[in-house]
């Protein structure tokens, strides 16, 4: 006796889509709502009890990645030991094919039937560790500060291009105190960054591994982290570079089609540039990346294209560091 289940995952509530195969028979299937809250999770695993779901390997719950409302599930599911499946939005919805209309009953039903198919791929998620909730909080607290102060500074300058100086001075020691506010929040918030990376043994050794890496910093190397969960899924250099949108496809099919090779647009936006400033910095601080650089340019190779090839080599190595378990070895200064 196997369990699938499906969730559809919104603010409000959940929509659970439960179906039984017992002996490779499929049993009819049964929906319901539950609050996205504390109450509503005991009234889910009531639930799930009363409809006699196993919490071991032989259930499978799947729902789509929805940033913040879907931890109140994953902690569920890493109290109870129910296997959880969090997938890729975009990817889960090419795979109904042509799926005509859409509420959260019918999506929690397609999710259950994904589960069904696609349970010999679907690896269940690691038990959530509050740790990387609150570091990715902190980083994404980062990220917004980070904008509201350019967002500020970028207005201040095209003011300058049409006021008088009067009443750019005015404007200027308006926003004065906002500034000023939110560079000390930044502080703030990078102090709590490092002070949470320093109190973690196992964070604190991986990040020690990456920082050994040229072209990745402090907050590269933070981020890396918390979108690999800390590398606990051991995932290959290959599959953290197409995550970023640096890993670069074939594009050929036939005799018509003969495109170049080129990443794909779905790509991790705030890694990519990470790592593109990473690659920047190591193609001029470091003799191996900017003779590999030059050398790739004078053969005729575009220059965004060498930078590419830059940063994917940065993310391949951050991943081999931290699978090896040992910091990154300069081999091109010792043969040098």
């Amino acid at each position: 006796m196997k369990f699938y289940l499906g969730m559809d995952v919104s603010k409000l509530w959940v929509d659970i889509t439960v179906m039984c195969v017992l002996n490779h028979i499929k049993q009819p299937a049964i929906t319901e709502r539950f609050d996205n809250d504390q109450a509503g999770m005991k009234s889910l695993g009531k639930w799930l009890k009363k409809h006699k779901v196993s919490f071991d390997e032989n259930s499978l719950l799947v729902i789509e990645n929805t940033g913040v409302y879907h931890r109140l599930i994953w902690e569920y599911c890493s109290i109870t030991g129910l296997p959880l499946h969090i997938g890729n939005a975009t990817h889960i919805k090419w795979s109904f094919g042509i799926a005509r209309g859409k509420n959260d009953k019918i999506d929690s039903q397609r999710l259950c039937a994904y589960a069904f198919k696609n349970a010999d791929e679907l690896k269940a998620a690691p038990v959530l560790n509050p740790v990387f909730v609150k570091l990715k909080d902190m980083m994404t607290a980062r990220s917004r500060l980070l904008a509201q102060k350019n967002s500020i500074k970028v207005y201040l300058g095209e003011l300058k291009l049409s006021n008088s100086k009067e009443a750019q001075q005015i404007i200027e020691a308006a926003h004065k105190a906002a500034l000023e506010g939110i560079k000390q929040s930044i502080k703030t918030v990078e102090a709590q960054i490092q002070q949470m990376v320093q109190q973690d043994a196992a964070i604190k050794n991986n990040y020690d591994l990456l920082v050994s890496v040229p072209g990745i910093g402090h907050l590269t190397a933070v981020y890396i982290i918390c979108c690999t969960n800390n590398f606990i899924c051991k995932i290959t250099g290959k599959q953290l570079a197409s995550y970023a949108g640096v890993a670069p496809f074939g594009n050929k099919s036939g005799t018509s089609i003969k495109g170049r090779d080129k990443v794909h647009k779905m790509a991790n936006k705030d890694l990519k540039k990470l790592l593109h400033m990473g690659a920047i910095s190591a193609i001029t601080h470091y003799p191996e990346f900017k003779d590999y650089y030059e050398r790739k340019v004078k053969e005729g190779k575009h220059e965004q294209s060498v930078i590419n090839a830059v940063r994917s080599k940065i993310a391949q190595r951050a991943v081999a560091v931290v699978n090896d378990q040992k910091p990154y070895v300069n081999n091109y200064k010792k043969a040098a």
